[in-house]
């Protein structure tokens, strides 16, 4: 076999081992929540510091977050520049480089601050009666545009303040829509939207801030994972340029997300984009403001179509796609110092990459291509960016422009990982359906002794059009298992994303079919290829779509492995169509609303196979999920409980579709851990 990755060790991954570390132990998930997080990192405009924070947290889970700057160029070493209770984030540079802008919440609500870089406190510049979440500063510093929930109907925030206070103080628990969407992700709705709003910057304080949105009832930023990278100032300072859907009665079912701009005093806004109607999303301009780059898909009702780079000449008005035969979708886009040369992250072969792309004839240069990897800054001789991999929670690193001299700049958690052990890993690949190409990866046990076999732990991702890739999780993290013993294997099936368009639409009205049969052709090759696997001690387990093929497994594969574990599986499609809350989504990949392609839904629904059920079961969901709402875990359970199949429940009152709660998270590995040790380890 064609090796496609190398070996990596701890060593190789640039893990220092201290004096302390002659006997690390194997990763264990009391460590992965003790992980220091870096976060809202910024560089500055000439390009020669890096503003960051940094969360520590102890031994003992207390944690505190702070500010710390440091030269780009890797000389001296990173002085802290606040230490006030609570986390300080979203920083941004003045256009001098002479001060910082942060968020933090010092006195009860978040508020934005400033930072002279020459000594002496922060200082509190606004003082809202609603919480700022997000902002952005114009190029000159003298304008910030930020985010704020209010009620639409309100013409200041004095009165969503009132509202909101009258709300907490209501009676009754009644809650009143007429539309949808009436919940999204994990909230309710309460008829409050997120607004921009724009102020001065005068001196000590800003000014009565505009709403710039006022009166819209959508989201700008779009919620709930979106935030001030769908928001931007014209250079000249006259306008700001976000994302959002018009205002309508179709939000829940529609993906026609336009590029809106407004001026700074208000007023009507333009829709940039109205030709297109499927997604446009990241407004950037050039310094100079010539030309305009975003991201648009072109599918309507999709969710993971392929970003296609455009660029808008904003003096003759022509646009272009950049790069059309790039068979790649950008994360992220950011112009590079000479204005013409654009730097852009993607998923790639099961990591995330930095390409550089020429605006004038569309070349792909690819810059850095290991690990799962976030720009911060370009400036004119080399990138700042987060890198992470499946051995590194995130540090920043430089490299140069030309993909050359990689420097690390922080080791954030250098004594914690000095104690722990974590498993070689390499990526893999086989002939899956089609006969067509699939990666994956597997990982050894941290305490592998060759000459030995061990148990599988089969993880499936979730997406479905996502990827399990070289990438360090603070909650999927596969090396908890390796941790524990297990050989770990994950396959990006056909639908995952990175390799190309097309893979990714595989899977759209082919959910239990091109993944099933490459998770199956997947198992057998790593089990031939890697002799340490032990094909008959196998658990397979996956959330969400992943969750949902844990269900498509029992049904359709019941002879495959020794237990399952499903988080926030689909159980019964009929049902999740009529109770999740983006409708776009199951529309999009069962071709249309449950009525009128119930043929399709029905072919790929687990429920419609239940009679095959014989595999022990693990059952996991959060009632907060509004997704993949608690109901299908709990008509899985209550089917296997019903027929005696081995099954166990784990429910969280607190928790969405994901487990953020860190003693939650510990109770969450402890028990999959121990169902899958009592079925696998006997």
């Amino acid at each position: 076999m064609k090796k496609t990755a190398i070996i990596l060790s701890l060593a190789a991954a640039g893990v220092a081992l201290g004096a302390n570390a002659a006997s690390p132990e194997p990763f264990k998930v009391q460590d992965l929540v003790k992980m220091n997080k870096l976060h809202s990192a910024a560089m500055s405009h000439d390009g020669t510091k890096v503003v960051y924070a940094v969360k520590n947290i102890d031994e003992n889970g207390d944690a505190e977050s702070d500010l710390y700057i440091q030269a780009v160029d890797g000389s001296g070493t990173a002085k802290r520049i606040t230490s006030a209770k609570g986390t300080e984030h979203s920083v941004a540079f003045s256009h001098d480089d002479k001060s910082i802008f942060f968020l933090a919440g010092r006195d009860g609500s978040s508020q934005l601050y400033e930072l002279a870089l020459d000594g002496g406190e922060a200082q509190k510049i606004s003082n809202l009666p609603l919480n700022i979440e997000g902002f952005k500063l114009s190029q000159d510093s003298q304008q910030v545009v930020f985010n704020v929930r209010v009620f639409p109907e309100c013409k200041d925030l004095t009165c969503s303040a009132d509202k909101f206070a009258a709300e907490s103080e209501r009676k009754s628990t009644g809650r009143e829509y007429d539309q949808l969407m009436v919940r999204h992700w994990d909230t309710w709705g309460d008829h409050s939207r997120s607004h921009l709003f724009v102020a001065q910057l005068n001196g000590e304080t800003i000014t009565a801030p505009v709403d710039i949105t006022s009166g819209l009832d959508t989201e700008t930023p779009p919620m709930p994972f979106s935030g001030m990278e769908e928001v931007t100032f014209s250079p000249d300072g006259k306008y700001v340029v976000y994302s959002a859907k018009a205002p309508s009665k179709s939000q829940a079912w529609e993906t026609n997300y336009d590029l809106w701009q407004v001026a700074v005093t208000g007023g009507k806004a333009k829709n940039l984009t109205e030709a297109n109607k499927a997604w446009d999303a990241q407004p950037t301009f050039s310094s100079d403001g010539r030309y305009m780059a975003y991201l648009a898909m072109t599918k309507p009702g999709f969710e993971a179509d392929r970003y296609r780079i455009m660029l808008r000449d904003m003096v003759t008005g022509q646009e272009k796609e950049v790069a059309p035969l790039w068979d790649r979708s950008p994360s992220s886009v950011s112009f590079g110092s000479d204005n013409r040369t654009l730097y852009v992250t993607a998923q790639d072969v099961g990591q995330v990459t930095i390409f550089e792309v020429n605006t004038q004839f569309g070349d792909v240069k690819t810059i850095y291509n290991q690990g799962s990897n976030s720009i911060v800054g370009v400036s004119q001789d080399k990138i700042l960016f987060n890198h992470k991999s499946l051995v590194e929670p995130g540090d920043l690193y430089t490299v140069a422009l030309d993909g050359q001299n990689k420097q690390r700049l922080t080791e954030v958690n250098k004594e914690k990982l000095a104690k722990i052990k974590f498993g070689e890993y390499q990526q893999f690949n086989f002939k899956g359906w089609n006969n067509e190409t699939v990666h994956g990866y597997w990982i050894k046990p941290a305490n592998y002794k060759a000459g030995k076999k061990y148990p599988i732990a089969f993880l499936v991702h979730g997406g479905p059009q996502g990827s399990f890739g070289n990438s360090f999780s603070g909650r999927w993290n596969a090396q908890l298992w390796a941790g524990a013993g297990y050989g770990v294997v994950m396959i990006d099936f056909h639908g995952s994303t990175g390799y190309g368009q097309a893979f990714t639409d595989s899977i759209t009205k082919d959910w239990g079919g091109k993944p099933l049969e490459d998770l199956q052709k997947g198992l057998a090759a790593v089990t031939e290829q890697q002799k340490w696997l032990d094909s008959t001690r196998t658990c397979a387990l996956g959330g969400s779509y992943g969750g949902y093929m844990m269900n498509w497994i029992q049904g359709n594969w019941s002879d495959g492995f020794n237990c399952l574990v499903n988080h926030a599986g689909l159980f019964d499609m009929r049902s999740m169509y009529y109770v999740t809350e983006e409708l776009w989504f199951p529309e999009f990949e069962f071709g249309g609303p449950y009525e009128e392609n119930k043929a399709l839904f029905e072919k790929f629904n687990p429920v419609n196979y239940v009679e095959n059920w014989k595999t022990p079961m693990l059952v996991i969901h959060g009632e907060k999920d509004f997704r993949v709402p608690y109901g299908q875990g709990l008509a899985a359970f209550t089917f296997m409980q019903r027929k005696g199949i081995p099954s166990e429940l784990l429910i969280y009152p607190d928790e969405n579709h994901w487990i953020l709660n860190p003693d939650n998270l510990e109770q969450w590995y402890a028990k999959v851990l121990g169902w899958m040790d009592r079925w696998t380890k006997k």
